[in-house]
């Protein structure tokens, strides 16, 4: 199985040269992964002292950083070591390319065994921090044979994985390769338990760390306050086609005077932001004009990195994805003490089970539903106030994983100077 894996992996390399011609977001893996080598040689020296963080993409990546900024801003026996973050999407490497608490920012090479050979010998990391999953088998093994410490932190696991199987031996030896597994529940625990392994400690999530630290900080947006006074105030977050049918729905044909609406899309780009705008008959502004008026019903955020923000001036939140892929970060939102509302597609997302279950966050599969669910939200102060306390506690009581975590990154680095 490991020889076809390694066949495999060549394989997808060419297909995703040829793919990459007529795909932008192809052309992006494959073209941002040409000078992998060639940064990391002019970034680093092999007297550095390197941590490494990989991360799939932008949600591992804000599991990753409440640990990052913790070395960087609040332990000065870590200010000689320097920070490699590596990207397996485009879609996370293009939004934190330029992150400044890291020395360098880049993407994983393709997992072939030369490519992983001359990348651990380039680095040499003096501990690699997995962030919830992504598990490269030649890259692990490289490490392995370094002796260099490994670790996974924020990891969830599930019985359908192919570790878990008959079939999955051959990956089994990848996860054996880890010194440490920090997971965010029991049931990983029991998991990696009956593989025998038992390196592991259930520690939550850093997500949470990550965002009760937003609501400690300067999160004014300018004009955002003035367009939001004294009214109602749904801000949609990482909103897909489907989410924005629903808006759309909803704001034209059953939205009162005494309601606003803030959508940051996920799409940006200005096809996708002008069809949106053009769907919605209420006033509308852009937040990037120069003109847009607080007088608007609608404001669509075309830029990137206000969101968590934005949820601060919220008195409800819909969380877009669940009607694709997934649900994106719903603690964002929760963390300010506001009901959520979600598509569906949200069953590999524990915070979204507990928080259904604990009624501040609310699953819609229908425009119908909707409509009438934002209604009564709206409409229920109480109600709002409620749900909000909920969502607000329930992740202030979810907080200190980064600190245990940090626990054993400093026992780790001590032992090894």
């Amino acid at each position: 199985m490991f020889l076809l894996y390694n066949i495999a992996v060549y394989l997808v390399g060419f297909l995703l040269k040829i793919i990459a011609l007529f795909n932008k977001k192809i052309d992006l893996f494959v073209y941002g992964r040409k000078n992998i080598f060639k940064e990391l040689t002019e970034h680093f020296s092999a007297k550095d002292k390197i941590i490494w963080f990989h991360c799939a993409s932008l949600g591992e990546f804000e599991q990753g950083r409440p640990i990052i900024e913790y070395l960087k801003q609040s332990n000065p026996e870590f200010s000689n070591h320097k920070i490699l973050v590596t990207f397996f999407s485009p879609s996370g490497f293009e939004v934190r390319k330029n992150y400044k608490h890291a020395d360098l920012v880049t993407y994983l090479p393709l997992d072939t065994k030369a490519n992983a050979k001359r990348f651990i010998e380039l680095v040499n990391p003096q501990l690699a921090i997995f962030v919830k999953y992504e598990f490269w088998p030649n890259i692990l093994n490289e490490l392995k044979s370094k002796n260099i410490n490994t670790i996974l932190v924020s990891g969830i696991f599930r019985n359908n994985q192919a570790f878990f199987k008959w079939y999955g031996t051959w990956m089994k030896k990848s996860l054996q390769t880890f010194s440490h597994f920090f997971v965010q529940n029991e049931a990983s625990l029991q998991l990696l338990n009956r593989i025998n392994l038992h390196n592991v400690s259930i520690c939550g999530d850093t997500r949470f760390d990550r965002v009760f630290e937003i609501t400690k900080q300067d999160n004014h947006v300018d004009f955002i306050e003035d367009f939001s006074a004294q009214k109602h105030v749904l801000v949609a977050g990482s909103t897909w086609k489907k989410d924005e049918e629903m808006l759309i729905e909803y704001i034209n044909n059953h939205a009162s005077n005494n309601e606003k609406f803030i959508i940051a899309p996920h799409m940006i780009d200005p096809k996708s932001i002008a069809n949106l705008k053009n769907k919605i008959t209420k006033q509308t502004a852009l937040f990037s004009s120069t003109d847009k008026s607080i007088q608007a019903q609608v404001l669509i955020i075309d830029s990137i990195g206000l969101l968590t923000k934005l949820y601060s001036t919220a008195q409800v939140a819909y969380v877009g994805g669940g009607f694709g892929a997934g649900i994106h970060n719903i603690l964002e939102p929760a963390t300010f003490g506001i009901p959520i509302v979600i598509g569906p597609n949200h069953s590999k997302f524990k915070e979204a089970k507990d928080l259904i279950n604990l009624g501040a966050c609310h699953v819609i599969h229908s425009s119908i539903e909707f409509n009438s669910i934002l209604k009564s939200i709206f409409d229920n102060q109480s109600k709002r106030d409620k749900k909000g306390e909920i969502a607000k506690n329930y992740v202030e009581n979810n907080t200190g994983a980064t600190k245990q975590i940090m626990s054993y990154i400093f026992k780790t680095i001590n032992d090894d100077a």
